[in-house]
């Protein structure tokens, strides 16, 4: 069930390569790191950010099981009007 899961979000991700995100991760010690960039590349366990150039770091990866898990919320922006959240609905 679970290896179905992080497929589906895999293909979901596969879709926006090359579009603007936002993250939301969980930084420790109830941070939250807020981080914006674009999704360059998905592989079989992690997916590729590059981040804005006023960031800390070049790029970030995150596997699919921080988004099942909500450790790491994903935004796509479409547009100036229009975000779409990447999440796991259980069916």
């Amino acid at each position: 069930m679970a290896r179905n899961a992080l497929l589906d979000i895999k293909r979901s991700l596969d879709d926006h390569i090359g579009q603007r995100i936002m993250l939301k991760a969980n930084g420790g010690r109830r941070k939250t790191v807020e981080r914006s960039g674009i999704l360059e590349e998905t592989y079989p366990s992690v997916f590729v950010v590059k981040l804005d150039d006023d960031q800390l770091f070049e790029r970030v990866s995150y596997s699919y099981a921080d988004i099942l898990t909500e450790t790491v919320e994903l935004t796509v922006c479409q547009d100036d009007n229009a975000y779409i959240k990447i999440t796991y609905v259980q069916q």
